[in-house]
């Protein structure tokens, strides 16, 4: 079955719009990724915030909806309201679906709620436990769009909104729907950049996937939103070829090494596409820069090409937006192959050029790579999870 994304909404440390976040990435812009501090004791982070403002919610949807997570949702989707509110008239709002990814939802705006609880014994005026809850970016998008479809929000850490992909690829092939609204959105979260910081998992400045001096990752924010169809949303439309998915639940945090579940998720993902890994002209790689998950990716990668193939890690440009960094690589591969890039630009692998000499050599896109000429453009996003949660995409357009 065919099934079309249409241009996507996209916020990130990279800009708004999806023109916007495609020609700063192409250009290798690093300078989303800034220093702050205030988010853990002591420490000045590298992070990957947005830094325009967000539309607010409406006073006429539920005040538990109120949430810097949902507001990015909804700049995404401002971006799009046409494509959004054309389905929906099309196709009816029971055939129009909502999937979504996220791994902390409100979690940062509930936060100053507990220490008040701790000092006063009773929670804040207005504190609202909805607010937080796993489901609330899908609830409040199919409110805000009268979509009255599936609804469901996924949360698997970092796979979540690839998987979003993932499954409303099936509700269209299962005709649940017609039409589906899948991505999602993180915010930055005093909880979970603690947590990396805890498992010693964050480099203070900006990262360096693959690099023998890689220490670490920089944690961003996004919110990306697409509409799947079987048929071309718009002009600019890119087809998903299809997905692949494992779970080799090797370790809580750690990723198998030989890469294993990972290579599993690309070959399942290759077959559902219907496409041999010598035509892929593109990876955009998981690549957080730690020094594990580098490593497993690297093993894979020369497993399944062995012949090489551009790749790119950009959490460099964007940082590691958790829930929502599946669907903004998707995004990042989508503007690689859209008609928008008449060119055929590749996005750039931003590193300090100095590969582990323990690892199997990977061809890392420069600025001068091209997809070639004269074949459909196919590209890959992989996207691996805490738990051995493993997705890989595989979208295509012609040349």
């Amino acid at each position: 079955m065919n099934t079309w994304l249409g241009t996507p909404g996209v916020v990130c440390a990279l800009g708004s719009g999806i023109d916007t976040v495609a020609a700063a990435a192409f250009a290798g812009d690093t300078s989303g990724m800034r220093a702050q501090t205030g988010w853990v004791q002591d420490r000045a982070l590298t992070l990957g915030g947005y830094g325009g403002t967000l539309p607010p919610i409406a006073d006429s949807l539920p005040s538990h909806h109120r949430s810097r997570n949902n507001q990015m949702l909804l700049a995404a989707a401002r971006q799009i309201e046409t494509q959004l509110r054309g389905a929906v008239a099309r196709h009816g709002p029971a055939r129009v679906a909502v999937v979504l990814g996220t791994s902390t939802s409100g979690v940062n705006d509930n936060a100053p709620a507990f220490p008040h609880l701790a000092a006063q014994g009773a929670w804040p005026d207005g504190y609202d436990y909805r607010r937080q809850v796993l489901s609330s970016p899908a609830a409040f998008f199919a409110e805000w769009l009268g979509a009255r479809g599936p609804a469901y929000t996924l949360s698997t850490a970092c796979t979540s909104s690839a998987r979003a992909l993932l499954s409303a690829r099936r509700l269209l092939e299962l005709d649940l729907c017609d039409a589906v609204v899948c991505g999602g959105a993180d915010t930055l979260c005093r909880l979970t950049i603690n947590g990396f910081a805890t498992l010693e998992a964050i480099d203070d400045t900006l990262c360096l996937p693959f690099s023998a001096n890689r220490r670490g990752i920089n944690i961003g924010e996004a919110g990306v939103l697409f509409l799947m169809e079987r048929t071309p949303a718009d002009a600019r439309s890119v087809a998903f070829l299809g997905g692949g998915a494992s779970s080799d639940a090797w370790h809580m945090s750690a990723p198998e090494p030989t890469g294993a579940g990972a290579r599993q998720a690309m070959l399942a993902a290759l077959q559902a596409a219907g496409v041999d890994a010598s035509r892929i002209g593109w990876v955009n790689l998981h690549g957080t820069g730690t020094p594990h998950n580098d490593a497993m990716e690297s093993h894979a990668m020369h497993a399944v090409f062995p012949q090489g193939v551009p790749c790119s890690s950009t959490k460099a440009l964007t940082g590691h937006a958790l829930g929502a960094a599946g669907a903004l690589e998707a995004a990042l591969a989508w503007a690689t192959l859209s008609s928008g890039n008449a060119g055929g630009q590749l996005m750039p692998h931003v590193w300090d050029g100095q590969p582990d000499p323990e690892l199997p050599a990977l061809e890392f896109a420069t600025p001068a790579h091209r997809y070639a000429q004269g074949r459909p453009r196919l590209a890959m996003s992989n996207s691996f999870a805490f738990g051995g949660n493993n997705v890989s995409l595989v979208l295509g357009a012609q040349p």
